[in-house]
């Protein structure tokens, strides 16, 4: 069961955390897994449970303390887009921030830089020309409609989604000013990788 939500700060714009499932490489429930002494989507979802008002947990099984409210993935083999149909789709504002849980190392302050940017069907990060969709501000119906169409084509990869979209791009110096060592958009895939951005 998760906790209920505290007064959120943000009501304009939900928030939305994808849980995954069991992680081959890992090992685990990432989601479960522990991340400076609480499991990462705990941590996770307390820290946009701090910002936002309407908070989602997707797909997955939520672990203890998590803050939100749980949504199941639509049916069918899981992806990180059915993940984020089901976010967009169960979302109650019209701009949606969409995480995914192995983003250990994100901050406040570039969620909040996602949202303050300007606006557009996605906005995301950008470095060196690699993108992160699970990093994102989606506008909800425009986003929604896009990725139902290309779910049901049986296309999974966001990178397309993005590139379908009027797309912004929180890059370069703007990135840098929010993220100077470059460690909030990290993945950990792995134990190792886990263990590594846990120490930094």
């Amino acid at each position: 069961m998760t906790e209920a939500l505290p007064e959120g700060r943000l009501e304009n714009v939900s928030a939305a955390l994808l849980l995954g499932g069991a992680s081959s490489r890992m090992g685990e429930d990432k989601a479960a897994r522990h991340f400076a002494g609480e499991p990462a989507a705990t941590r996770a979802s307390r820290m946009l449970a701090s910002l936002f008002e309407d908070v989602l947990l997707v797909g997955g099984t939520p672990p203890a303390g998590a803050v939100g409210r749980a949504v199941a993935d639509g049916e069918g083999e899981r992806s990180a887009l059915r993940g984020l149909v089901a976010a967009l789709a169960a979302a109650r504002a019209p701009r949606v921030v969409v995480l995914a849980t192995d983003l250990v190392r994100l901050t406040h302050d570039l969620v909040l830089a996602l949202v303050a940017w300007p606006e557009a069907d996605v906005v995301l990060p950008r470095r060196d020309g690699w993108i992160e969709p699970l990093c994102a501000i989606w506008r909800r119906e425009i986003a929604l409609a896009a990725a139902r169409a290309q779910l049901a084509a049986g296309r999974f990869a966001l990178h397309e989604l993005v590139s379908r979209l009027d797309a912004r791009f929180l890059e370069g110096d703007d990135l840098r000013r929010i993220d100077p060592d470059g460690t909030a958009l990290a993945n950990a895939n792995t134990p190792d990788e886990w263990s590594r951005l846990e120490v930094l």
